[in-house]
């Protein structure tokens, strides 16, 4: 039985009787999507074995790791606990994938300008791709199962699917999720056990910094010209988005299904703070908060949405504005 849940929107569609281009860097990153296609069918190396001790991510990368949780468990559990959080990542990137692609298609819908049409429908295509290719995967690697829609996820994209303005829905996905998602696949990609995820999160990474162009090249020509009410709603928006995004990238479930208490949980999601408020998280997280904060800060400043109003929310959701910070 199939799963899934609708969603009621009202899009502006808006269509052009002028096909000629008229912005010549959007023209450029559209012929470059041309040029950067890909099979997930047949250009991953799908037959390639798995490598080492049956584990899919870097075991530094699962929350226990180093903890009297691990040391306590059997060298079959510890396996089991790194496929069940890959399962989980994974999960969460093929429905986020999902949520691209419908959001594309809406922009490509709502745009007004040919090379932003243009473009947007290539990423439809990229965004279909990238959750093909988890999927299969998924269905590789860990059987077919997939965890649940997070709650989380659903937020984002309903909101992103309901609202009609595509410069919104541009800061959201383009400005906010692809920079998380491009942090998040070049970590995978350096640091994964198996060689056929490091594969198709290299692919992926390579698409993703491309759509984040789509936001770079669309968005600073719009909120220089917005009026302070419409700046603000759009910098409330990326704050919105952030908030939803780097609150919600916790592994619950996974824990779930290996049989900890909420007491033990709840005592995982506090040792996990306190690594991180001390530094003392591992090279890859490391390098992944650095990577994605520093990306944050620098598209946020280079579309013009950095304001002085909103880096107290920035700060509060960790987010160092600091030079040195942003430019790491």
């Amino acid at each position: 039985m199939e799963r899934g849940h609708a969603i009621e929107t009202r899009n502006t569609i808006y269509f052009r009787h002028d096909y000629d281009g008229e912005h010549p860097d959007m023209r450029r990153l559209y012929e470059q999507a041309k040029l950067d296609q890909w099979n997930a069918a047949t250009d991953i190396d799908w037959a390639r074995p798995l490598e080492g001790d049956g584990g899919l991510i870097a075991d530094d990368l699962v929350d226990i790791h180093g903890t009297r949780f691990w040391d306590r468990l059997s060298p079959a559990d510890r396996i089991e606990v790194n496929r069940r959080v890959t399962l989980w990542r994974l999960s969460t990137l093929v429905h986020g994938e999902h949520g691209a692609m419908l959001v594309c298609g809406q922009i490509v819908e709502n745009v007004q300008g040919q090379d932003a049409k243009l473009f947007q429908a290539t990423q439809v295509v990229d965004e279909a791709r990238h959750n093909e290719v988890l999927h299969r995967y998924l269905a590789l690697r860990l059987d077919g199962a997939i965890y649940p829609l997070a709650g989380n996820v659903r937020e984002i994209f309903d909101t992103l699917l309901g609202t009609g303005a595509w410069y919104l829905k541009t800061v959201g996905l383009q400005l906010v999720a692809e920079t998380f998602a491009v942090s998040l696949f070049r970590m995978l990609a350096e640091s994964s056990k198996d060689g056929v995820l490091r594969e198709v999160c290299k692919r992926i990474v390579q698409d993703e910094a491309r759509h984040m162009g789509f936001g770079m090249l669309s968005l600073p020509a719009l909120v220089a010209e917005a009026s302070g009410a419409e700046r603000r709603e759009m910098e409330d928006f990326a704050v919105w988005t952030l908030n939803r995004t780097l609150r919600g990238i916790f592994p619950l479930a996974a824990y779930q299904d290996m049989g900890f208490s909420k007491a033990e949980i709840d005592e995982i999601k506090q040792l996990r703070r306190e690594r991180a408020a001390g530094g003392e998280e591992t090279a890859f997280r490391k390098f992944f908060r650095r990577d994605l904060h520093g990306g944050l800060v620098r598209n946020l400043r280079k579309v013009g949405l950095l304001s002085p109003r909103i880096a107290p929310d920035l700060e509060a959701l960790g987010i160092s504005l600091a030079p040195a910070a942003a430019a790491e």
